[in-house]
């Protein structure tokens, strides 16, 4: 086989290669670019905390305080947390198909279903775990209301009998299901 035969066969699979590479660490979800709902907003929270800035929020946690020493646990195995949320003054101002992108991507076998809560009144909240040979790896939950959605993906090695540590924390909210479930 000539050089160019080998070249041929090789650029294939340096593509594949590259783009493996390139991908989102498992658990990680890919967000749409949310930026233009900020104007419409009442509120909006937008946090992207990767390992180093987990890392460099950690240590303003005091480790002597015992909640703060098991929110530092917890975080410790984390690569990272990504937290949108928007409020608005008015019902669905917000692009629901970009959220349904994301429930999209929450498919198995990566992704399974923890819970899922669909009220009358246009309430949602959904929870996905990622899971990969036993360990888990992802947490995203999403919850969508006429006049508020909230989406947050956890990543990395995550201890859900810990998971509540870090509610109130790093942007992550406190879990509130609809009709006080």
């Amino acid at each position: 086989m000539s050089a160019r035969g080998h070249l041929a066969m090789l650029v294939p699979t340096l593509v594949l290669a590259a783009r493996l590479a390139c991908a989102e660490p498992p658990g990680q979800l890919l967000l749409p670019n949310f930026d233009s709902l900020t104007g419409k907003s009442i509120q909006s929270v937008n946090i992207t905390l990767d390992s180093t800035l987990l890392g460099l929020a950690a240590s303003f946690l005091d480790s002597s305080k015992p909640d703060d020493a098991a929110t530092m646990q917890v975080v410790s195995g984390l690569r990272g947390i990504y937290v949108r949320s928007y409020t608005f003054n008015k019902d669905f101002p917000y692009p629901t198909a970009d959220v349904e992108t994301v429930r999209r991507q929450l498919v198995p076998p990566a992704w399974q279903r923890l819970v899922q809560v669909h009220s009358k009144e246009q309430a949602n909240v959904d929870i996905y775990i990622s899971v990969d040979h036993g360990r888990a790896n992802g947490l995203a939950i999403i919850s969508s209301e006429p006049r508020q959605f909230t989406i947050v993906n956890i990543v990395g090695s995550i201890d859900l009998k810990k998971l509540h540590q870090l509610e109130g924390k790093f942007g992550v909210p406190k879990l509130q299901l609809p009709d006080g479930q």
